[in-house]
């Protein structure tokens, strides 16, 4: 009940949110333009961080639905759990239209299940008396420190702490106004009224219904291991029954699918990022099915990894999440207050976000402290080495545009260019080179490195006949190297001069199969890797074409 009423707080403050910042970025973009930056960036790190665990948590709760209703799965959560993160990647992938329809009849066939469940439980419940849960569930929790015997009321706490992951999708509405139809705001407003509705009406069901039929949280290495869901499912509709499989088919859908907001999210929130210099800026490129592809490859492979290091364990992941959340909503919260206060608008609006800034602050250390030793502190140092990972990028981003700014130049700079062509021998492509070359300057030099002595009278042949007005430079390499003489070639012309500019051909043919390139040495590859290390020096492809080789 105490968590509805958090519930109801959050969802208000967010639908003035929503409204008050249609654009989209949730606590990010509250935070940045009312606390300021370090408060943005906390917020920023702490709501990265919680849409990883959104996919990890999600699909690890799917599996653990899965195994509750067919047991024999047990043993491949883990191959489950990833194959589940590769499934949702390749339907974002696809664009959001594709995967709002996939996800679409598995969302509603939840809601009916639920529901359904919730109210049959209380048909068959009410005027009963609750059953007692089984002494040999509850043995673990005996052990629990004299501490909580002592002050029931932290042994509440402790519970209401484990709950509050319930709320961790009702900031991602705000993060994604602009993806809902015109007008934005108000459908985005819309949609967590219902959403929040739902969420309460589900969540205070459960929670009595757990109480009235005595279900206990299994551990994921108990024997018969069923999730709440399943064993509420077990004790309503009996074990086996079609509405049994029908509500744990429905869970873990939407348990495997809840992982879509974070794959919807965190891509449009890392390129808001990205486009701020704070993440790479790769991260802000559209492809074209108008999705951040690199985004979502990205929180792929954060959550798999994720997964694969806890095994796919709920009970593990969700001491990580609460916490991240929390600190987003406390953040968001206390900059709608400024936003408010700014805006000289006191009354009901400014009232209801500084109560959810309270709330959400005081929920903050809650968890904080009573989650701290079962891995809240993960987060907490996950949440600051973010921070310092967008610094590194942004000073890295803001000493690039000072070094590129164009009040640096007075004038278009003048170039001198020595071109170097390499010819490992004589064809055609090396031929439309020495032409190239010749169009970009005057000093042009041919580089022959001799890796097979016994070919240089032939070459030295063909060279005289094709290539003679071009000065041709024999490089010795006793090792049989090609990268190391060119190089060497490279640095001693450079310092003959310090204003000139080298100038390195590479010739390359252009292959009519795929599997042409099995059977083509890489040398020109390593050459150029090597070279562009450099200073002064371009390195230039000069294409010649094999295609008509079959």
């Amino acid at each position: 009940l105490v968590l509805g009423v958090l519930l109801i707080v959050v969802a208000t403050s967010y639908y003035q949110t929503i409204h008050a910042y249609p654009e989209g970025g949730g606590s990010y973009s509250v935070s940045r333009e009312n606390l300021g930056r370090p408060w943005s960036w906390i917020a920023a790190a702490a709501l990265l961080l919680d849409y990883v665990l959104t996919v990890a948590v999600s699909i690890a709760a799917g599996t653990a639905a899965l195994v509750s209703m067919w047991p024999a799965t047990h043993d491949f959560m883990v191959p489950i759990a990833i194959g589940a993160v590769a499934v949702l990647t390749l339907a974002n992938l696809r664009g959001a239209r594709e995967s709002g329809a996939v996800f679409a009849v598995p969302t509603y066939a939840f809601i009916v299940s639920i529901l359904a469940l919730i109210a049959w439980g209380l048909i068959q419940g009410w005027g009963r008396p609750p059953t007692p849960p089984d002494p040999d569930a509850l043995a673990r929790y005996q052990d629990s420190p004299t501490w909580y015997v002592a002050l029931p009321v932290l042994f509440m706490l402790k519970a209401f702490s484990a709950s509050c992951t319930a709320l961790t999708g009702v900031e991602a509405i705000s993060n994604g106004v602009q993806a809902f139809r015109a007008p934005e705001a108000h459908n985005a407003g819309r949609t967590l009224i219902v959403m929040a509705g739902l969420l309460l009406t589900m969540f205070v069901g459960v929670s009595w219904a757990a109480v009235q039929y005595g279900v206990v949280p299994m551990e994921q290495h108990d024997p018969g291991y069923q999730t709440v869901i399943a064993q509420l499912a077990t004790q309503v509709f009996g074990a086996g029954s079609p509405a049994f499989y029908f509500i744990q088919i429905a869970t873990v859908s939407i348990l495997f699918l809840a992982a879509n907001t974070a794959f919807a999210d965190f891509p449009r929130l890392a390129g808001l990022l990205a486009k701020d210099g704070l993440l790479p800026r790769y991260l802000k490129t559209v492809g074209d099915r108008l999705v951040f592809n690199n985004g979502i490859l990205l929180l792929a492979l954060v959550s798999a990894g994720l997964l694969l290091a806890f095994k796919a364990d709920t009970h593990s992941l969700v001491p990580l999440y609460a916490v991240g959340v929390f600190t987003a909503f406390t953040i968001s919260q206390a900059g709608m207050v400024t936003y408010w206060l700014r805006a000289k608008t006191i009354g009901w609006k400014l009232i209801i976000n500084l109560v959810g800034a309270v709330a959400t602050g005081t929920v903050l250390i809650v968890l904080a402290v009573l989650k701290f030793t079962e891995g809240a502190w993960v987060t907490i140092f996950a949440v600051g080495g973010v921070m310092l990972v967008f610094r590194g990028i942004f000073n890295y981003y803001r000493r690039v545009a000072e070094a590129q700014s164009i009040q640096r130049m007075r004038e278009i700079p003048k170039m001198k260019t020595t071109v170097l062509i390499l010819v490992p021998r004589v064809h055609p492509g090396i031929l439309s080179a020495i032409g190239y070359a010749q169009s970009l300057t005057t000093d042009v030099r041919a580089l022959h490195v001799i890796l097979d002595s016994s070919g240089l009278p032939e070459f030295k042949a063909a060279w005289n006949r094709f290539g003679a007005d071009v000065p041709l430079v024999i490089l010795e390499s006793p090792y049989r190297s090609l990268v190391d003489p060119v190089l060497d070639y490279v640095d001693a012309t450079l310092e003959e001069d310090p204003e000139l500019t080298v100038t390195v051909i590479v010739p390359q043919p252009i292959l009519g199969r795929w599997w042409h390139r099995l059977l083509h040495d890489n040398a020109a590859a390593w050459l150029k890797r090597a070279l562009g290390s450099r200073r002064r020096v371009m390195v230039t492809n000069v294409r010649y074409s094999l295609e008509e080789v079959a």
